[in-house]
């Protein structure tokens, strides 16, 4: 239901952190998440520490989503001590559930971290439908709080045709 993530991407980033393929040994390329799900949202925080906001990039594309953000190089003539922090241009994707509503994602960006809220889309959600007995009508609860009667005739002439 939440998302998977690219095995290739986690197979590139095992191999430069065991590799030191990216520049330095065994530091990380891409922006470490946590996701967890709070009601009737997913939400995703991705850790990107000395990132400016505006150069957080956010595209959706289907089921697709993409964040790049861009850590400032530092000047040729600084000389580094350690650098385990990566700099440049990065990126992460999640590909995501159908079930989720990839049409009203929200995004914040405070201390360093930027937490995505992606609600459950609203076909997804659980329903109960209650049964009544005889010729009157059946009554269908469709999510929380909304209440819809149907006409048990009218709901077998739509199924019949």
């Amino acid at each position: 239901m939440l998302m998977r993530t690219d095995p290739f991407r986690e197979l590139d980033r095992l191999t430069q952190q065991v590799f030191g393929t990216n520049g330095t040994s065994a530091r990380p390329s891409v922006m470490p998440m946590d996701a967890w799900r709070d009601g009737e949202q997913f939400v995703v925080a991705f850790d990107l520490p000395g990132v400016d906001a505006d150069s957080i990039d956010l595209d959706v594309e289907r089921n697709v989503v993409t964040v790049t953000a861009r850590r400032p190089t530092l000047d040729q003539q600084t000389e580094m001590i350690a650098a385990e922090r990566p700099r440049g241009v990065f990126s992460r994707q999640l590909i995501l559930g159908d079930n989720l509503d990839t049409e009203r994602i929200t995004a914040q960006y405070d201390a360093g971290v930027l937490t995505l809220r992606i609600p459950v889309a609203e076909q997804a959600k659980p329903r109960k439908i209650s049964v009544s007995s005889g010729a009157g009508g059946a009554k269908q609860v469709l999510g929380k709080d909304q209440d819809r009667t149907v006409d048990a005739d009218r709901e077998r002439q739509a199924v019949n045709a």
